[in-house]
């Protein structure tokens, strides 16, 4: 056990403040029910900072500071690609997609397809997303999650799922996607100031007494390799981050895949007040999404210094060539009583929020787009019901999952962008093309889901030593090109299905385009200082 009486204190104290808010957030009038609206999309009352707060916090999870930071020191700071231009993506997804998004007025991707596309679009979509969120994103977050809590408490693994679980249950599943947003607020505070702390802590150990800033000096100047963001081609992680084309090749599918289409993220911004209220908490989150590698990839590299002999092996060196996702739970250990309570906390916080959103998300679009379809006649509180089963269910497959399908992994976050990125060229093509080419057929949207997934699997066999990155932006341009062929050859339905943009304002405020201009100049920045 590593977390004293106080820090069991502080962990103890953030649970019971975090599931009284989340249940003070959740009441209905006296006498009245929530509607599926109210669950699923907050009651459409969502501010920006809400919906900011809340997209970093169900992103930001396990998969990210375990399996991130765990990169951070296997490969270095390259892997904060991922961060980075997912800022660039996010205010991409506020001018162009929102927009369609809202007007539509839908509760799900799946429904967008319906309405473009058809059911039979819609079925496939919903059944693929459901697999996919509980089959994949929430037993690696469970799995990740419980890892970190082994290494600090000594809690079995499973017992570590089982109780992780039954927390993001026990404070979201009565409130729906308001008591998950409004309660991400606090976990992304306590997030931020968790991972600032490390942080600072980490480079003031390495500082040796001579402060923050020459840690961070001496780190940067004795292991240069970790803060290259362009990878050689020699570089032993070169096959999940090939150079330049982190920059230009299939990343930025898997980017939009997650960032655009991907209910569980995209759903924050679905329930808010109005689209002004929605582009804000995007770009509110791509200023904090800046700030992600400092408090997940840099504490990853300081455990590759910390673990060296000349240190004095501060962190165990053995544990982490043994696994890699060991370093922040490792780094976590010298952090003194309290604090380590408190980025414990942060650590919790970020998997209980994601394991919420992911159950929230799975809930929302089995009631709306599967159950619904099939039993169209009940009532509202009856599909809050069913919502309500769908997450304890899910979570409970997650649980059961984890460990067969994650156990014998050496990175979970890479096997993750693995598993998503068969089915992401797809996606993104079917939804781009579905958005802003009007001749684009059912027939087509099929043709290229099956084509992202059949030439995924041929290219990761048949060309074994071609980078992931690349494969991707590959099938990606073939999924596109299957969609103009069949789009030429098949008929439409009939015009009804158009998503037509000529009543649709692409305008954003001043105040937007400047954020957006500070974005972008930092950015720049970032590349050309750490190239």
């Amino acid at each position: 056990m590593f977390l004293s009486s106080l820090d069991l204190f502080v962990v103890a104290a953030y649970a019971v403040i975090l599931f009284a808010i989340a249940q003070w957030v959740s009441r209905e009038p006296k006498g009245e029910h929530k509607s599926t609206e109210d669950y699923f999309l907050a009651g459409k009352s969502l501010p920006w900072w809400a919906i900011g707060a809340s997209l970093i916090a169900a992103n930001i999870s396990a998969e990210q500071i375990i399996g991130m930071s765990g990169q951070g020191f296997a490969v270095g700071l390259a892997i904060a690609a991922y961060e980075w231009q997912a800022a660039l993506v996010l205010i991409i997804v506020a001018v162009f997609f929102l927009p369609i998004f809202l007007k539509r007025e839908i509760y799900t991707m799946p429904q967008y397809l319906d309405q473009r596309f058809g059911h039979t679009v819609k079925t496939t979509m919903s059944v693929y997303w459901i697999f996919l969120y509980t089959a994949v994103n929430l037993t690696t977050v469970l799995w990740l999650g419980a890892l970190a809590v082994n290494t600090l408490t000594g809690l079995p693994l499973f017992t570590g799922m089982a109780a992780l679980g039954a927390f993001a249950l026990a404070y979201s599943m009565y409130g729906g996607l308001k008591a998950v947003a409004l309660t991400d607020i606090i976990q992304v505070v306590i997030l931020i100031m968790g991972g600032l702390i490390i942080a600072w802590m980490t480079m003031g150990i390495i500082g040796q007494g001579d402060g923050v800033m020459a840690g961070f000096k001496r780190l940067y100047t004795e292991i240069p390799g970790k803060f290259d963001m362009i990878l050689d081609k020699d570089h032993p992680a070169y096959s999940d981050l090939p150079g330049i084309w982190t920059l230009l090749g299939g990343l930025w599918v898997l980017h939009f895949s997650y960032w655009g289409f991907n209910q569980y993220i995209i759903q924050r911004a679905l329930g808010a007040k109005s689209l002004q209220e929605a582009q804000k908490g995007l770009v509110f989150a791509a200023f904090l999404k800046l700030l992600m590698p400092v408090i997940i990839v840099l504490p990853g590299i300081a455990a590759v210094m910390l673990a060296m002999p000349e240190m004095g092996s501060v962190i165990d060196g053995n544990a982490l060539a043994e696994k890699s996702d060991r370093a922040y739970p490792e780094v976590m250990k010298l952090m003194p009583s309290g604090l380590k309570g408190l980025i414990f906390a942060a650590l919790i916080a970020a998997i209980v929020s994601s394991l919420a959103s992911m159950m929230n998300s799975i809930s929302t679009i089995f009631t709306m787009d599967v159950y619904k379809s099939w039993k169209s006649d009940r009532t509202e509180e009856h599909y809050v019901k069913v919502g309500r089963i769908t997450a304890f269910v899910a979570i409970v497959i997650a649980v059961f999952l984890a460990k067969p399908l994650l156990g014998s992994l050496e990175s979970a976050f890479q096997t993750l962008q693995e598993y998503t990125g068969y089915i992401a060229p797809g996606v993104v093509a079917v939804f781009l093309m579905g958005m802003f080419w009007r001749k684009t057929t059912s027939a087509a949207a099929m043709a290229m889901l099956i084509v992202s997934i059949v030439a995924n699997v041929a290219l990761k066999f048949g060309m074994a030593d071609l980078a992931f990155v690349i494969r991707i932006w590959l099938v990606f341009l073939a999924c596109l090109a299957v969609g103009f062929i069949v789009s030429q050859f098949s008929a439409k339905a009939n015009d009804s299905n158009d998503i037509l943009l000529s009543d649709i304002s692409f305008a954003t405020t001043s105040g937007f385009k400047i954020m957006v201009a500070i974005i972008i100049a930092v950015l720049v920045a970032l590349y050309v200082v750490f190239w």
